[in-house]
């Protein structure tokens, strides 16, 4: 027979806690929506950058690359990856549209064997191109697509952020959770720890060099992934970034892919 000294503990116990939980997600989500609210219009972006390969033993390839960007009004943004240096890779280029609620649709042409080849979402955990970046790495940050909870305060390097758990939605992904560093000042993000189907740390992002652009718009100019199990890591270094190009749909469609240059 339970006793009332027993109801009134598990009383307590639920009241405690579950009311806590509510307000944990409900304060991930609003960090969110925040971060994504303030990087809202900022229209298009064309930036010229490096990737820096390390393998386990120390030894660095860097690759020479182009970045195109649209931002798309109630759906995910798109963008274009190519490749021009060096030769084995020149040519090469990635084409995502990113969406908030439906799968991501990504493409990739391969030059040496001039065709276009789609990515299947199931696909979309394994490596670009041989970095430590995965291809859903590399679309644009959606609410839609995470649950949030928020775990506590933190100061990294003397800056107070917001520390946000971030589960992805999609089946297909390759994280159980991410773990994310939010700077509470300019609502961007210093750090992403990413967790494998394992639950096991797998991958670590750290955001340096931010610069702001047109008086609002933060971007950090040195985003370095460092793979824990492999002791690999690449790092993605801006060497310049403009925005307002005036690019449109027609830049982004798979067509385009084809007449890269």
């Amino acid at each position: 027979m339970i006793n009332k000294k027993s109801i009134t503990i598990c009383m307590m116990i639920g009241f405690l806690f579950s009311p806590i939980t509510m307000a944990d997600d409900n304060r991930g989500l609003e960090i969110a929506k925040h971060r994504k609210a303030k990087d809202k219009g900022w229209g298009d972006s064309v930036s010229s950058m490096e990737m820096v390969l390390k393998n386990s033993q120390g030894e660095q390839s860097t690759r020479v690359l182009r970045m195109s960007a649209l931002e798309v009004d109630n759906d995910g943004d798109k963008g274009i990856t190519i490749f021009d240096q060096p030769l084995d890779v020149k040519g090469t280029a990635l084409l995502s549209h990113s969406h908030a609620i439906e799968p991501d649709d990504q493409w990739l042409y391969l030059p040496a064997l001039k065709r276009v080849k789609r990515i299947s979402s199931r696909n979309k955990s394994g490596p670009f191109m041989g970095s430590e970046f995965a291809y859903e790495d590399l679309n644009s940050f959606e609410i839609e697509k995470f649950t949030f909870k928020y775990i506590k305060d933190e100061l990294i390097d003397g800056e107070s952020t917001f520390v946000v758990e971030q589960i992805p939605l999609d089946k297909n992904s390759g994280y159980t959770r991410q773990i994310a560093w939010i700077e509470k000042k300019r609502y961007i993000p210093l750090k992403v720890e990413f967790y494998d189907r394992k639950d096991s740390l797998l991958k670590t992002l750290t955001f340096s060099g931010y610069k702001q652009y047109d008086g609002k718009f933060w971007r950090a100019l040195s985003m370095n992934m460092v793979n824990h199990q492999t002791a690999k890591s690449t790092l993605l270094k801006t060497n310049k970034l403009a925005f307002n190009i005036g690019l449109t749909d027609s830049d982004f469609n798979q067509n385009i892919l084809k007449r890269v240059r």
